[in-house]
């Protein structure tokens, strides 16, 4: 039977690797190393991992693979797949197995390579994403196209109903392709570097909302952060986080980007370059995450209208 050994790390990884267990033999998995988490700085295991030990698998956490990869040889895999490991695997590795090493990235290759493809498809406001099961040579992202699936980013979807949906798409694309790289009957098609971009990890910076850009633009960097981590703006020189909103169809050419213009039911008018945008959802600071129509209810509509979200 063919020995496989599964490289992943977070939530995403985790139908792949049930549906590796479910039809193979995977007899061994890597996964980043335990993290401290939350306030109380809880030493927490990767999802990956968790999965891994309930189904008796053994579990190898390298701080660094490209040294201490020994461990992963000595498992004498066929074949390593990996998705979303978070760090760069060693040439001595991409050699070692009869099949190779085979990723699943979130992206339609040779579009955004890198580590937030799905934060970025909908921020950048890509119409379309997809899976991309690729061979992994030694450059990040660019080994040989082996298949690929595209699903429509729709304006109702954010970056949970995005991730979750690829999520499946991967499992199910990488069992669909699997037989035909264990037959050497798969296809392989080599990247067109002229069409590449690039979905480097998501930076504080990056998170900052700036309403002097389009009402688009605006609302897809607010979903593409939706829940983690959230975007952001100053209100009174305090971090408010941003969750939700839409577009309306009222201009305000006349008005300061940023400027609260209105406050109704359905959230706060803040004004963009182009046309204003409703906030739905947020978290002030130092409280939990709330609908706006809830935060308002303790508050005058004096007190907001016309400040600067900035």
């Amino acid at each position: 039977m063919t020995k496989i050994v599964f490289m992943g790390t977070p939530d995403f990884a985790v139908p792949i690797l049930e549906g590796l267990i479910n039809n193979y033999d995977v007899v061994g998995v890597v996964s980043q190393p335990d993290k401290m988490v939350g306030r109380k700085q809880i030493l927490t295991e990767t999802p990956i991992k968790k999965v891994a030990l309930s189904h008796g698998i053994k579990v190898l956490q390298p701080e660094k693979i490209k040294v201490d990869y020994q461990e992963v040889i000595d498992l004498e895999p066929d074949i390593i797949i990996t998705c979303a490991y978070g760090q760069i695997i060693p040439k001595v590795l991409l050699d070692y197995p009869k099949y190779k090493c085979v990723n699943v990235h979130a992206s339609l290759l040779p579009k955004l390579r890198g580590g937030a493809p799905i934060h970025k498809a909908i921020i950048e406001g890509y119409e379309k994403t997809g899976i991309t099961i690729m061979y992994m040579d030694e450059a990040m992202d660019s080994g040989d196209i082996i298949a690929t699936s595209e699903t429509i980013i729709e304006d109702s979807d954010n970056l949970e109903s995005l991730h979750d949906r690829l999520s499946i798409m991967g499992r199910d694309l990488l069992l669909e392709t699997l037989p035909s790289i264990l037959n050497n009957t798969n296809n392989r098609t080599k990247q067109n570097i002229n069409e590449v971009t690039y979905a480097y990890n998501i930076k504080r910076e990056e998170e900052h909302i700036d309403f002097s850009k389009t009402s688009r633009n605006v609302f897809n960097l607010i979903r593409g952060l939706d829940p983690i981590p959230g975007g952001y703006v100053l209100l009174d020189n305090e971090v408010m986080k941003v969750y939700k909103s839409f577009i309306t169809d009222k201009n305000c050419s006349n008005k300061t980007p940023g400027e609260v213009i209105n406050i109704t039911k359905e959230g706060l008018e803040v004004a963009t370059s182009d046309k204003v945008i409703v906030i739905t959802e947020i978290k002030p600071f130092g409280k939990k995450k709330m609908l706006v129509k809830y935060y308002i209810n303790g508050i005058k509509k004096e007190e907001i209208i016309g400040k600067i979200l900035k």
